[in-house]
């Protein structure tokens, strides 16, 4: 699966290194907003492209999902984007700072039929467990610790 990430700090990062440790997953673009700490992410994880643009990384050919490891403030706004764009998209926690971008993202999702999923380092997680799936969504997953967590696009 060809996915990408948004956001080149600590929490990309997280992702990023658990990625690495899950077979059939390949980051093909990254999107910060530190341009200079962007193109050193994307270098040291051998990522073809990189960019500030989270419109130029959704048309990277073969893209699959975007994971959004980005400031809260822009979850809502970017979860939307990569759902119209017709992308799975996991939304680090929160993933909005209000209900009502909350409401919004959930509409989006169904009329985009696309999984949109809220979670917090599920890479990381997997890199840590071999008995995590190693899918994209989980449904449910185990988590390093041994507890089973379902994620769900839409609210229970």
């Amino acid at each position: 699966m060809k996915v990408g990430v948004a956001g080149q700090g600590a929490f990309g990062i997280k992702h990023l290194e658990g990625i690495q440790n899950i077979p059939g997953i390949e980051v093909i673009t990254l999107t910060g907003g530190n341009q200079a700490a962007t193109e050193e992410v994307a270098k040291r994880f051998k990522i073809p492209h990189f960019t500030g643009d989270l419109g130029e990384s959704l048309k990277q050919p073969g893209l699959e999902a975007m994971i959004l490891a980005t400031p809260t403030q822009m979850h809502a706004a970017q979860g939307e984007q990569v759902l119209r764009a017709g992308k799975h998209v996991q939304v680090e926690i929160p993933i909005a700072d209000s209900l009502a971008d909350s409401e919004r993202l959930v509409k989006a999702q169904k009329e985009s039929g696309v999984i949109a999923m809220g979670g917090r380092d599920v890479f990381a997680e997997a890199a840590c467990s071999p008995s995590v799936s190693n899918s994209l969504i989980p449904n449910p997953s185990t988590t390093a610790s041994g507890a089973t967590r379902e994620y769900s696009a839409t609210p229970a």
